[in-house]
């Protein structure tokens, strides 16, 4: 993938993060992900007093993919507040599988501009699916 590419997502990334509601936690994650199309769609997180209620970055991205009619995700990067990477909770890796190929690459970043890439298939072996062709993907 294109460096300019990866870094418009990150730059997107980030640029959600600072709208992440985190008062519980402290803790303000964005995400970005592309699709097949070119479009960006942006996430943070969205915490809620009743905690478990609260929404990933990720998945916010997804839902905003989804919503505006799209359905295959080609690229992901996940912007940690920290100067750790952060990965995707088990219940977004399943999301992002849902949308995405196994070699789909997801890149983690810190707020120190390190990043790390990995694939859906190295996040989430043996990922759960109830098809293998692409009709889920299509709208």
């Amino acid at each position: 993938m294109e460096s300019k590419i990866i870094t418009q997502l990150i730059n997107s990334a980030q640029k959600a993060q600072k709208n992440a509601h985190a008062p519980y936690s402290g803790f303000q994650v964005g995400a970005a992900v592309l699709t097949e199309d070119g479009n960006i769609f942006c996430g943070c997180n969205v915490e809620n007093a009743a905690y478990p209620l609260g929404q990933c970055a990720e998945a916010t991205a997804i839902g905003s993919m989804v919503s505006q009619g799209t359905r295959t995700i080609k690229a992901v990067v996940i912007a940690s507040p920290n100067d750790e990477l952060c990965f995707p909770c088990g219940g977004c890796r399943q999301k992002i599988a849902e949308f995405a190929d196994d070699a789909t690459p997801i890149y983690l970043v810190t707020s120190t501009g390190d990043v790390e890439k990995h694939t859906v298939s190295e996040l989430l072996p043996h990922a759960f699916r109830l098809s293998h062709d692409d009709t889920r993907h299509k709208v």
